[in-house]
């Protein structure tokens, strides 16, 4: 079965395939200078579309956040949840939040590990990692490949 793990932010990290495969990277969300702010979703979805077009997805993780540090953070990453949540539904696909704390502490041992150490970690497991979204991505699919 094809997972696909996603840290869900205006820059995606994300990670699909299954124990044997798989593929990671990120998606730039951010509007173009003409763009509607919500051309936002408009990429987001069409990323899940192509993922999904490509490599059935059999379940979907994503990483839990419950603190943002601005308030546009929270609004994008609840935007993102929600129709994340809905294409999964619409899909007949199982979804699952994993908190924060949990993906650090079974990639690095440490709950409140930073990015760097997040990035460090994937880099040392032989991934290059184009920033800690990714890197947050691959640990989370790693973790939930591997349960």
């Amino acid at each position: 079965m094809n997972i696909l793990a996603l840290d869900l932010g205006t820059t995606t990290g994300w990670c699909a395939g299954n124990r044997d495969a798989h593929i990671n990277g990120i998606w730039r969300l951010m509007p173009g200078r003409f763009d509607s702010a919500s051309m936002r979703v408009v990429k987001f979805l069409q990323a899940l579309n192509d993922i999904h077009a490509s490599m059935p997805v059999g379940a979907v993780y994503y990483e839990e956040v419950r603190s943002h540090r601005g308030v546009d953070a929270a609004h994008w990453y609840g935007a993102y949840w929600s129709h994340l949540i809905k294409w999964c539904d619409e899909h007949g696909i199982p979804h699952e939040g994993v908190p924060v704390g949990e993906i650090k502490r079974g990639w690095t041992g440490k709950g409140n590990a930073k990015k760097e150490a997040m990035v460090a970690e994937a880099v040392r497991r032989g991934y290059s990692p184009a920033d800690d979204n990714e890197a947050d991505a691959i640990a989370l699919f790693v973790l939930k490949a591997a349960a």
